[in-house]
């Protein structure tokens, strides 16, 4: 589990010590620690040379059921390497208007990145299978949108799903800045004809 805590650091630990007594940790790691420490603190998880496939939906709840697929699917990691990440959103994100900014989802509690990771091509196919099978299983509990960065190249309608309302306001901007589509190395935002 990562928290991330951005007040005091006395608030910080009156506030996640009930995260704390929740089970046996097998370590831990908290403290103080600069934000660029933060943004990092996930890089190891894309070593260099491994194979990675994600897929991403966004959630208004995570009900029982949906629990009980996530613990399916765990019970059937394809590799040592992938995980299913469930993020927490809220708070300072929902006070956003959503058309104050690219990113839509301002009413999104959860995100799920199915991060499936793995070292040899033989082991392609399964890995992919177990990916697409949960991200399938999900879907109805999902709320139609995602995080850009956790879309891969075979998301279906990628601009939609991750700028949703946002997309033809996007596309009006990038006709006025970038009518020739230079920036176009990402889930790209055409310029409106």
């Amino acid at each position: 589990m990562a928290l991330l805590h951005c007040r005091d650091p006395a608030t910080a630990e009156r506030e996640v010590k009930p995260h704390l007594e929740f089970g046996k940790p097998v370590g831990s790691h908290l403290g103080v620690q600069f934000f660029a420490a933060w943004q990092q603190a996930f890089d190891p998880l894309l070593t260099p040379g491994s194979r990675n496939y994600w897929k991403s939906h966004n959630f208004a709840s995570l009900p029982d059921d949906l629990l009980d697929v996530f613990g399916r699917a765990l019970g059937t990691l394809p590799s040592d390497f992938s995980e299913i990440f469930i993020f927490q959103l809220g708070g300072a994100t929902g006070r956003v208007a959503v058309d104050a900014t690219a990113f839509p989802h301002r009413d999104t509690r959860y995100g799920m990145n199915i991060h499936t990771r793995w070292e040899s091509a033989a082991d392609d196919a399964k890995c992919l299978a177990w990916a697409r099978k949960l991200f399938g299983d999900t879907e109805p509990y999902a709320t139609g949108g995602a995080y850009s960065n956790f879309l891969t190249d075979d998301a279906e309608d990628a601009v939609a799903t991750a700028y949703g309302s946002n997309a033809k306001r996007l596309a009006e901007i990038k006709a006025k800045y970038d009518p020739n589509n230079l920036f176009r190395m990402n889930h790209n935002v055409k310029p409106k004809k």
